[in-house]
């Protein structure tokens, strides 16, 4: 035990006193006499220096703080999302099954992955979708959230599970995180691996309605010919 030393009259006083006994005056810290070393005086005593451990502790609780209110926020929206919106039925899950199964033949296993194990399958809008307005979608996908609502237009104007592929595909393109561009560009180059070509389809809805989007999108897949105008990947 170290007792506390009157610096004017020299006095030992208790470690606990905080004046002097004799003379009365203050009595410094225990740990002040040894200034720049009190750390190491801490740390022979079996314990950190006080202000080092808390700081660190007060960053790790800030970081969990922060992670934690992130996860729960992301949890509510998901379930609000959910919430504001309509299931798909049975026949129109089976129809999208079918969809999915050509995707997964044309050698797309992530996109049917995240389709058929990850994804929440909705035919009206969430409130998300309802703010920001879908105008003549077939479908539109909430990334991060993985969550593709399926518009009456995805039922009513593809020809075959083979355009209900490609729509899909296209969503799986945004659930994976690309932007509008992308998911074009990459689907019309993809196409013909789901069978989707000019030839058998090239008349449809959905064939002029994608080819429009493209053009829009991602321009450069159609400047192959003279005039500017030609798919480069027919």
């Amino acid at each position: 035990m170290n007792n506390r030393k009157c610096a004017g009259c020299g006095l030992a006083n208790f470690p606990s006193a905080s004046e002097c006994k004799r003379c009365g005056a203050p009595l410094e810290p225990a740990y002040a006499a040894f200034g720049a070393n009190a750390a190491h005086v801490f740390e022979s005593e079996g314990a950190a220096a006080p202000a080092e451990g808390k700081g660190r502790r007060s960053l790790r609780r800030r970081v969990l703080a922060v992670l934690a209110m992130t996860f729960a926020l992301l949890v509510g929206s998901h379930a609000s999302l959910l919430f504001t919106s309509t299931a798909a039925t049975y026949d129109e899950r089976a129809q999208v099954g079918r969809a999915v199964e050509l995707i997964e033949r044309g050698g797309f296993t992530r996109e049917a992955f995240l389709l058929r194990r990850l994804t929440n399958f909705r035919t009206t809008d969430n409130w998300l979708n309802a703010y920001a307005g879908h105008a003549n979608a077939y479908a539109s996908a909430n990334f991060p959230f993985e969550i593709v609502t399926l518009y009456p237009d995805f039922f009513r104007y593809p020809t075959d599970d083979v355009e209900r592929a490609v729509i899909l595909l296209h969503e799986a393109r945004h659930l994976s995180g690309a932007d509008e561009e992308e998911a074009c560009a990459t689907v019309w180059r993809d196409k013909a691996r789901l069978g989707w070509t000019r030839e058998k389809y090239g008349e449809t809805r959905v064939w002029h309605n994608v080819t429009e989007l493209s053009r829009r999108h991602a321009p450069k897949l159609f400047e192959c010919g003279e005039d500017g105008e030609q798919d480069c990947y027919e």
